[in-house]
């Protein structure tokens, strides 16, 4: 297929919709069924509105020319649209809101773009099961909000939480601020209706607090990126509302000494609510970005949150741990607040990480790539000192911010995407970040997904009889291949 780009040369290799065996992007497909199956105005074949859906937010990802563009409004929708594209082998990619960081909801030629973003209603709040269900298109923040009133909260909090939508979330198995504590998107999914790409529906999971009948087949379906099926209604558990934080910042002159930080202090008994941290770089964004007053010439900054489950002298007591172990490792200022201003005040500063760093590329030459491996914790201070030298040796400029409880790290590659020889080393250091993490026991994804940015790569990641499951239970549930093709599972096939 012919990928479009920004700029740079092909960072993944795409398959062939004709060597998968579906039907080629030049041969005429009669979209008059498909019509008259959907609601009214659900396709849409207007070229640009079918390029503005054709990507995500990832920068460098291999772009196609669809064929349409299907606007599902409900699960018949869905159903139709796979029957359709089943029957007539046409490549089918489910999307939602496109905020995605891989690719993975990229248009590739020949394709019908399933977008469910439109799929928003909050059909149910259980306050005695303690459960919400909601279908594909529902915004994290429009959930986080309507759960206020009733004491509850849905903890998963992605940095994207006030655009991405809970299928999106899903389809990457997202994560964010909070996990440290209280964990990602699959440690609530408990049951999903999903349309498999030969237009039969199912519903897997459980209907109860508990239930181990069968595999987990819900759990197969959280994180696979669109690639088994579409996800049409998510049952989501809830627990009460998340007690107010107090919150600490440290500030280092070596970003080694925040690892070793946070290697002694999540070592140390203590459960922080929110463990984040921030290089001298990100801080420098974020202060011209917007006026948020980050401290200014630290290498990097740890932000710690801890609640005490409801307990404010235990949630001091935590924070007291913390100022201990960071000074012990060299930090050269700790403050801890219990002001809300304060914690609001950090907590926005941290989300605005990717605007920040996304104005700075735009001034500098326009070329971003957002990595996210994530890496045992121990591990972190030698993750650290190979970044240096990953930047050094291929002369760019790399931004870190990360989920530092979990290890999760978010290395942003900055460059000038006019100038080739840059584009190259750019992504010379992408790869060297990836295998840096593999080699370090870590994954190539934490929570962004695999997409078409990193499809390469899962090869390396897993084994060989890994890679034959994988491709097994890809053939099982899509045996035609229609499902995102040469995306996530695109590299295995062979």
């Amino acid at each position: 297929m012919t990928a479009a780009h920004t700029g740079g040369t092909d960072p993944a290799v795409l398959t062939e919709p004709a060597a998968l065996g579906l039907t080629a992007p030049g041969v005429p497909v009669d979209l008059a069924p498909l019509v008259e199956a959907l609601s009214p105005g659900a396709v849409v074949d207007d070229p640009d509105v079918i390029a503005a859906h054709s990507k995500d937010r990832a920068v460098f990802a291999p772009i196609g020319t669809p064929r349409v563009l299907v606007r599902a409004r409900s699960t018949g929708d869905v159903q139709a649209t796979l029957r359709f594209a089943h029957e007539r082998r046409v490549p089918v990619i489910p999307q939602g809101a496109l905020t995605g960081l891989s690719g993975g909801a990229n248009g590739v030629d020949g394709a019908i773009l399933l977008n469910v973003a439109g799929m928003g209603g909050i059909l149910d709040i259980d306050t005695v099961e303690q459960t919400a269900t909601v279908e594909p298109g529902v915004l994290n923040r429009t959930l986080k909000d309507a759960l206020v009133e009733h004491g509850l909260s849905y903890p998963p909090d992605p940095g994207s939480v006030d655009i991405s939508t809970l299928g999106g979330n899903v389809a990457t198995n997202a994560g964010g601020l909070c996990c440290v504590k209280y964990g990602v998107t699959k440690d609530y999914v408990r049951r999903l209706t999903v349309v498999l790409a030969d237009g039969s529906i199912t519903t897997v999971g459980r209907p109860t607090a508990k239930g181990v009948a069968g595999l987990d087949l819900a759990g197969l379906f959280v994180g696979s990126e669109g690639t088994l099926g579409v996800v049409v209604e998510i049952v989501v558990e809830l627990i009460p509302a998340i007690p107010d934080p107090i919150t600490g910042v440290a500030l280092f002159d070596d970003i080694r000494d925040a690892a070793r930080t946070i290697t002694e202090f999540m070592s140390s008994g203590v459960t922080p609510s929110l463990l984040e941290i921030l290089d001298g770089q990100s801080i420098a964004c974020i202060n011209d970005y917007g006026d948020f007053g980050l401290p200014e010439g630290a290498a990097a900054m740890l932000l710690v949150q801890a609640n005490g489950d409801g307990s404010l002298e235990r949630a001091a007591a935590d924070l007291a741990v913390f100022e201990r172990i960071a000074e012990s490792q060299g930090a050269t200022e700790v403050t801890i607040s219990d002001d809300p201003a304060d914690s609001e005040m950090f907590i926005a500063a941290r989300r605005s990480v990717g605007h920040a760093l996304e104005k700075y590329a735009m001034a500098n030459g326009g070329g971003e790539l957002v990595d996210d491996v994530c890496l045992p914790r121990a591990a972190l201070a030698e993750f650290f000192t190979r970044i240096q030298g990953i930047a050094e040796e291929h002369d760019v400029l790399i931004a870190v911010a990360g989920h530092a409880g979990d290890g999760n790290m978010h290395p942003n590659v900055l460059f000038d995407a006019q100038d080739p020889p840059s584009v190259a080393r750019a992504y010379a250091a992408f790869d060297a970040i990836m295998a840096t993490g593999l080699e370090l026991g870590g994954t190539i994804t934490g929570e962004h997904g695999v997409g078409v940015l990193k499809n390469r790569w899962l090869a390396k990641e897993l084994d060989p009889v890994a890679q034959r499951l994988h491709v097994a239970i890809k053939r099982e549930f899509d045996p035609r291949g229609i499902l995102s093709p040469g995306k996530m599972l695109g590299e295995l096939a062979g």
